[in-house]
């Protein structure tokens, strides 16, 4: 895997690290944002950045900039909000002379922070979300669903059955709210996309079927 490491500026807030795994040929570049105790080496995000290029879909993967300066606890809404925009302006100055449509999104809190912009009206093609965090655990009466019927752009949700940040049943609710969205539920997977030991599947099987997810949901998208 070629991996090219760069710096996108975040006006008025910092500069956060980056990495972009390119594909050869291909029609997508997937921005993704890791959740609220990972960072830019997130497991998961590896694992797609490794998977994905070979099948025509280039990652860029970056960090938030709490975890730039070493900090545990999440920036303020607005933070977040404004890397991933300024992170959205580098993609689709990278995407747009490679002719790739942008589809953006990640695992958790970098998924939602992801929705919320594009609600907002930031400019991509599709977005993905995977462990969507509806609500807090043990709290699902505080759903952060309010934006989501603003999201104008094909949508996929794809999270485990045993999410305890959103129930299947409370994601086919929020999936109703997005025209043009999809749901893949990984089968026993938590939050964490980790399985059921009964299930004899490990938890790079649950990510192999969450990238085939998405390359299944890109394509489809391509017809």
């Amino acid at each position: 895997m070629t991996e090219e490491r760069r710096t996108v500026e975040v006006p008025g807030r910092g500069a956060v690290s980056a990495v972009l795994s390119a594909s050869t040929g291909g029609a997508w570049l997937f921005v993704y944002a890791h959740g609220a105790g990972a960072n830019l080496d997130d497991p998961f995000a590896l694992h797609a950045a490794g998977v994905l290029p070979p099948r025509g879909i280039g990652v860029l993967r970056f960090q938030f900039l709490y975890r730039e300066r070493g900090r545990s606890a999440p920036d303020p809404n607005g933070v977040l909000e404004d890397t991933w925009r300024a992170v959205l302006a580098a993609a689709r100055q990278l995407a747009a002379p490679r002719g790739l449509r942008v589809v953006a999104g990640g695992r958790s809190m970098g998924g939602r922070i992801a929705s919320q912009v594009v609600a907002a009206g930031e400019a991509v093609d599709a977005l993905a979300l995977f462990a969507y965090p509806l609500h807090p655990p043990g709290r699902p009466q505080q759903r952060r669903v309010e934006h989501l019927a603003l999201v104008q752009v094909p949508t996929l949700f794809c999270s485990g059955t045993r999410d305890d940040f959103a129930t299947p049943d409370e994601l086919r609710d929020a999936v109703s709210l997005v025209a043009g969205s999809s749901l893949h539920l990984l089968d026993s997977a938590d939050h964490g996309f980790s399985p059921l030991k009964s299930t004899g599947r490990s938890r790079r099987d649950v990510w192999d079927e969450a990238c085939d997810a998405l390359a299944a949901f890109l394509s489809g998208l391509e017809a």
